[in-house]
């Protein structure tokens, strides 16, 4: 018989709190709501208490952080620098507290206070740096690092406005600043000793003996001034950096100019200079754009790389010995021009031979790749190249130079093949390809999940891999727990502390100790109560904003995740209409009520992905307002997508939709966030939802559709979804009734065209995998219905999520790529 779960410790936020931690925490927050933030208590207002309390944290993390940079000077540990252009760490004050162990002093502190601790923690804005899974995975690699004890230390852009916040208005994304600093940002520390001119442009002039070296002359500068954050690890042990640069004009204004009453051209420079930090990912679908884009990656590298070389000369004396001491990590494509900038410094700087520059590059550098869609593996004109960066685009032709020539010396490499392994692409508009320079310039190119390694082989650095077949390796992602477990659902955390005790926190393999409880006579049970709690904090949320009911009994199905054609939203509402259609044709059948909740941002400038968003929204309208179907069928798309709004859904939702089309995906992070929180997945065989798959195991995951090599097999022989959409009436009923103005009755001609290439064309095999698509969901409605097998396959999933820890990814990067040592 099997016995109840045993309480082992009581929940960590209502244990007793040492008296004098509380009084010293409670005594410092008044002091910096007085001193600091200068209002008296009677008077402040809650974001007021947010910023005295955020001040009072960040005076706990600086001795550590202090002491953390003396033992790494002291110990001469190998730095990792982590070189990304976005970092999306979201709201600071909850996983500072988390890793701080300080969460009930604080909150109990507040409460004497007479403040309110969730009013406080909801008022800190989520920073805005970033857009989707690539930035949030740094986030976490860099809390990672912390934890695991490397000297790590995270280089970006502090972006005045980040990618931008999303309106939802007549169902139409409009997008507005995120305003994230316009009441400061107490995390960070401004550091304007430190700085560093950036050049752009100008000329490249011969110098020394034979003209054998090269002197570049700058026509501007821009100037990068830091901003450092603390990054806490767990428990304390270790506080990284963060540093993160904001631009500045070389000067303020040209004084002539506004004497002479020409006040914008007094100021042209400092908004030239200012616009490269001001937004992320401006429009490049302009010249303009891309040079502001190219200006972008090029300031954040340059400064980055001057700053670490710096360093490590001031430590070290030389730069001879660079690849000892530092490894540096290419968070995609973006920062590729490390490659280019350290040679650069190198030859220019330091007198290095080219050979040997770029042996020392390719030594310190490495690079993770994150992407095989073209449009991601950035490409820059090089007519663009040699204006903004004439010594940079000569290194890189000479780099090319070497490359060839080691092309040319393997006889089994025909000569055309040459082309594809140039890093000038020369059809249609010669061009750079970043990706081939990131990886000739490194020593490792990591792919983020086992079949996004072996897809670099066979496809995009195919004739690179036959190169260098020992440079692809595959690093499957990982999450850091503390924030998606531990944080963002404390209900969850805290029955999983009471079952088997809380050494999971530090060593997410103890989650593996839950598995014999899927049979348990409680477990189960408060598993699924502590779901409900989510949820109704969910719905909560809903209808504060959106004025939608829902009710808890529903399947809440969830895909949130940046809007691309390839992550296959439109998939997802075609399926949901064709369900609503089964709905009204019997509306007496004992259907599953199901909520089904979309967000996501596109970028500006996609107008297919915005139009996609149009139609989730226009969709919801008629759904969600038909008698027949609302009780059982409800669709929200929620506006500006962001941390926040992740720690809220993720641990709300029951069936997490990772449906992608099949080796497009190169891993994913939400999946594995959804997964730790109890949701079963619904996806393709593609990107980590593979190795989900195998720790999981087959009957708790719902796999469907076309894979990888099915799917380069369909392009291959000529797909023609017009045929598969006549063969399936569900999917015809779906596009006629699309097509024909039924959900844009106001509009009819709205998704012709939509409509129209999807039954002409479908590179993303929407129209293949839908048949396949709808059947798993109407598995998903039988299984949701057995209670207790759904439980069991939930609780699986969090069990058997341990592997996918952002710890155990970067004790993986630590020995495989960087030789750096992480703690045991």
């Amino acid at each position: 018989m099997n016995r109840p779960v045993e309480i082992q410790q009581t929940r960590r936020d209502e244990r007793t709190e040492p008296e004098s931690e509380v009084a010293t925490l409670k005594n410092a927050i008044e002091s910096k709501l007085l001193y600091t933030v200068g209002k008296d208590p009677a008077h402040a207002s809650v974001h007021d208490w947010y910023m005295a309390t955020a001040l009072a944290v960040r005076d706990r993390m600086v001795d550590r952080w202090v002491e953390t940079t003396r033992r790494t000077y002291a110990q001469s540990e190998k730095r990792v620098y982590y070189l990304s252009l976005e970092f999306l760490i979201g709201r600071l004050l909850i996983d500072s507290l988390t890793n701080l162990g300080l969460i009930g002093p604080c909150r109990t502190a507040l409460h004497e206070l007479g403040v309110d601790f969730d009013a406080v923690r909801n008022s800190e804005p989520d920073a805005a740096l970033g857009n989707g899974g690539l930035g949030r995975l740094a986030a976490c690699y860099l809390e990672a690092m912390a934890s695991t004890g490397i000297a790590g230390f995270g280089y970006g852009i502090r972006y005045d406005h980040g990618l931008f916040r999303q309106i939802i208005r007549d169902g139409n994304q409009v997008e507005v600043p995120e305003d994230w600093l316009a009441f400061g940002n107490p995390w960070e520390f401004e550091r304007p000793e430190v700085t560093f001119n950036i050049g752009l442009g100008g000329r490249v002039e011969p110098k020394g003996p034979g003209g054998q070296r090269f002197e570049w002359r700058p026509s501007e500068y821009v100037v990068a001034v830091a901003y450092d954050t603390p990054v806490v690890g767990w428990e304390g042990k270790r506080v990284n950096t963060l540093r993160l640069w904001s631009a500045r004009p070389a000067a303020p204004m040209q004084f002539t100019d506004f004497n002479r009453g020409q006040y914008q051209d007094a100021f042209a420079e400092q908004v030239r200079a200012s616009s490269i930090s001001r937004v992320l990912y401006p429009d490049d679908s302009t010249p303009a754009g891309q040079e502001l884009r190219l200006k972008q990656e090029y300031f954040f590298v340059s400064a980055s790389l001057q700053d670490l070389v710096r360093r490590h000369v001031m430590q070290h004396g030389t730069v001879a010995n660079l690849p000892k001491s530092v490894a540096m990590q290419l968070n995609d494509t973006h920062p590729a021009l490390a490659v280019a900038e350290l040679v650069r410094i190198l030859i220019d700087e330091h007198k290095f031979v080219l050979r040997t520059a770029l042996e020392l590059t390719r030594a310190t550098i490495a690079y993770t790749n994150h992407t095989l869609l073209p449009e991601a593996l950035e490409t820059w004109p090089v007519a663009l190249m040699e204006r903004l960066l004439p010594r940079h685009m000569q290194i890189i032709y000479q780099i090319n130079a070497l490359h060839l020539a080691e092309v040319a010396e393997r006889k089994e490499i025909s000569p055309d093949r040459v082309p594809a392994l140039s890093l000038i692409d020369e059809h249609g508009g010669r061009r750079v390809k970043m990706g081939h320079l990131a990886f000739v310039g490194s020593h490792r190119v990591n792919g983020v999940s086992g079949l996004h390694g072996k897809l670099m082989r066979e496809s995009v650095f195919r004739e690179l891999h036959q190169l260098h077949p020992e440079r692809i390796t595959h690093i499957t992602n990982g999450v850091t727990f503390r924030r998606w477990l531990l944080e963002c659902n404390r209900g969850l955390a805290d029955l999983i502390s009471e079952a088997i005790g809380a050494a999971w926190i530090g060593d997410s393999t103890e989650l593996e100790r839950l598995m014999p409880l899927r049979n348990d006579a409680v477990f189960p049970d408060r598993f699924l109560e502590v779901k409900r709690r989510n949820k109704e904090r969910l719905i909560g949320s809903v209808l504060r904003h959106l004025g939608v009911v829902l009710s808890p009994d529903s399947l809440f199905d969830v895909q949130v995740k940046r809007m691309h054609e390839y992550k296959r939203q439109l998939l997802n509402i075609l399926e949901a209409v064709a369900h609503y259609n089964e709905i009204r044709a019997a509306p007496h059948k004992d259907w599953v009520p199901r909520v089904k909740i979309f967000a996501g941002k596109a970028a500006a400038s996609y107008h297919r992905a915005k139009l996609i968003i149009k139609l989730i929204n226009d969709v919801a309208r008629i759904v969600n307002n038909d008698p027949i179907a609302r009780d059982k069928l409800r669709i929200l798309f929620l506006p500006n997508y962001n941390v926040s709004l992740a720690e809220l859904v993720m641990p709300a939702a029951d069936l997490s939709e990772q449906i992608s089309t099949a080796g497009m995906e190169a891993s994913g992070t939400g999946n594995m966030k959804f997964a730790l929180n109890g949701a079963l997945t619904i996806g393709t065989f593609d990107g980590a939802n593979i190795e989900i798959h195998d720790h999981v195991g087959p009957d708790n995951i719902m796999i469907f559709g076309l894979r990888a090599d099915e799917v380069a097999a369909r392009h291959r022989a000529g797909y023609a979804p017009g045929q598969i959409v006549a063969a399936t009436p569900a999917l015809a009923e779906t596009l006629a009734a699309i097509r024909g103005g039924v959900f844009s009755p106001e509009d009819p001609q709205r998704y012709v065209g939509l409509v129209d290439d999807l039954v002409s064309n479908d590179h993303f095999l929407v129209t293949a995998d839908f048949a396949a698509y709808a059947a798993k969901q109407r598995e998903v409605d039988a299984l949701f219905q057995q209670r207790s097998v759904w439980a069991g396959k939930a609780i699986t999933n969090t069990a058997k999520m341990g592997w996918f820890s952002a710890d155990r990814a970067i004790r993986e990067y630590a020995a495989e790529i960087w030789g750096a040592r992480a703690e045991d």
